[in-house]
This record gives C-alpha cells, sequence and structure tokens, in this order.
C-alpha cells in the first residue's frame, strides 16, 4: 500500500503542489537573454543544475521539448513520474547504475531535437563539483551546457513567527 501511495498519489500530488508553490513566488530569470537567442536559432541545450536546486526546476525550464537524466534508485521513480506531470522524458541512469544505457538514450535524444537536462554533480558527489559525464555529452551532441539554478529569499513569512525558505503571501 505505502509503495502504491508512493508511485500513484505522490507523483500528481508533488508536480500540483511545486506549481501551487510557484504561483506563491515572484520568478525572475536571470541571464536568459542567451537561452531565448539559442532557441531563436533553432538550437537545442544541454540544461546542468546541481543536485540539491531540482525542486522548482520544472518551472524554470524555457524550451519545448527536453530528456531529463534521473537515476535509477527508487526514489528516482518517483521523481521521473513527477517530472512526466511537467512534459519532461526521464531517462533513467547514473554513473553508478545505467550509465551507458542512458547515456546513449540521452545522445538519441539529443539527436532528435530535445534539450537534455543533467545534474553534472552526479550521484556520489562530491556536491556542486561537475564530473565528466556533461562534457562528454556535450562534446558528443556539440550541444552548449547552460548552467541552471534556482534561488529564492524570504520577503514575508506567517506572523506567528514560523520562518519559511519561501515567499509566503501574506494578505
Amino acid at each position: 500500500m505505502l509503495n502504491w501511495i508512493k508511485l500513484s498519489v505522490a507523483p500528481p500530488l508533488a508536480a500540483h503542489m511545486i506549481r501551487l508553490l510557484g504561483r506563491t513566488m515572484r520568478l525572475s530569470t536571470v541571464g536568459g537573454e542567451t537561452v531565448d537567442e539559442l532557441y531563436r536559432q533553432g538550437r537545442q541545450i544541454i540544461i546542468a543544475f546541481w543536485h540539491g536546486r531540482q525542486l522548482m526546476m520544472p518551472l524554470a525550464y524555457r524550451g519545448q521539448q527536453a530528456a531529463i537524466l534521473i537515476s535509477q534508485h527508487r526514489d528516482g521513480e518517483i521523481i521521473a513520474r513527477i517530472m512526466g506531470y511537467f512534459g519532461f522524458q526521464s531517462i533513467r541512469g547514473s554513473s553508478t547504475r545505467g550509465g551507458l544505457r542512458a547515456t546513449r538514450q540521452l545522445l538519441k535524444a539529443g539527436r532528435n531535437g530535445g534539450d537534455l537536462v543533467v545534474t553534472p554533480d552526479g550521484p556520489k558527489g562530491p556536491a556542486c563539483t561537475v564530473q565528466s559525464g556533461v562534457i562528454y555529452l556535450a562534446k558528443m551532441t556539440g550541444l552548449p551546457i547552460i548552467p541552471l539554478t534556482f534561488a529564492c529569499s524570504k520577503k514575508k513569512s506567517l506572523r506567528v513567527g514560523i520562518a519559511s525558505r519561501f515567499p509566503i503571501p501574506v494578505g
């Protein structure tokens, strides 16, 4: 029963919560002109973001079609299903499990006209340190690597003294 909840109930609920959370924020983009220009030229990109910055990434994506690399770990299945609600194709694998097959699938997705989305710090880390996989993808596809991140600051919080990492609209 718990597994069914994790795989069937949690993903649509999580996707809804991400969208809802996004509506409570004032989103602004810095450096989007470069990405927009690449898209105007009909180019694809490789989007690279750190593992710890993934929550709001679906709302930050500006393209039309993307394949995202997600680990084969059991939590990866939940993440893959959540990303499906945002239109992402999931490719399962990592440097520790299923990496060769996943790399082939990413290369194919890149040849078929989609953007590629990866976390360059890999599952084993070290955190926020680029590993060679994203460089290999760029070399093999000729696609530029575009770093993407998400950050927020607390502008307002609930008046009862509960702190929040996200801005909460206060009437």
